[in-house]
């Protein structure tokens, strides 16, 4: 028996962001974390700086290599990055595991070290993020990709203290769809599955 398709062409019939197309590690990743509200500072500190090494590359060759950046970097380890020698950052070089990216690798080192100065200054990073949307998710109803900004205010003013502060990579556009992966705002398209999935999700 065939199975019934939705019109984004995924077997399971529900319909989904037509960004994620049908690659089973893409679809896994939008119907499992993306637009998820996430509150670790950790966790957060690593999608940001994911979000900085796609600037120029596609999201799903950054999702392929995923698991290398976190055995390269030590997990996303703050503490451990802050601390990395210049031997260290030429092995990094060295590892095609990875989006070998000299200004980015070195951008991690200082985002690493403004992440622990917020840490010590602002009650935590997750807080510092929050706090510019009052702790709760933005919930968005956009019917097309088409209506979903690069970029907004609210990214503008976050990318604006983040390089105030020594971050590299945080363009506005880099934040918000930093934003939308940890689920500051919900941009599931309305006639998504996850839309309602998303927007009843509660504060962690």
């Amino acid at each position: 028996m065939t199975k019934n398709k939705a019109p984004d062409g995924h077997d399971d019939g529900k319909p989904r962001c037509g960004w994620c197309g049908t690659d089973p590690l893409y679809v896994h990743y939008h119907d499992t974390e993306w637009g998820v509200p996430e509150r670790d500072d950790r966790a957060l500190f690593e999608k940001l700086i994911l979000d900085g090494f796609q600037a120029g590359l596609s999201w799903i060759t950054i999702l392929r290599k995923r698991d290398n950046f976190r055995r390269a970097f030590d997990g996303f380890q703050p503490e451990k990055i802050a601390r990395y020698t210049p031997k260290k950052l030429d092995a990094l070089m060295q590892d095609a595991g990875i989006v070998r990216n000299r200004a980015k690798i070195e951008g991690t080192v200082l985002n690493a070290r403004g992440w622990l100065e917020i840490m010590e200054k602002e009650d935590g990073f997750s807080n510092y993020l929050w706090n510019y949307l009052d702790g709760k998710p933005k919930q968005n109803g956009w019917a097309s990709l088409k209506q979903v900004p690069a970029e907004t205010p609210v990214s503008q003013a976050i990318s604006k203290d983040l390089r105030k502060r020594g971050f590299t990579f945080v363009g506005p556009t880099i934040v918000y769809a930093f934003m939308q992966a940890v689920g500051m705002v919900n941009d599931h398209l309305t006639d998504c599955h996850r839309h309602d999935i998303v927007k009843k999700l509660k504060r962690r």
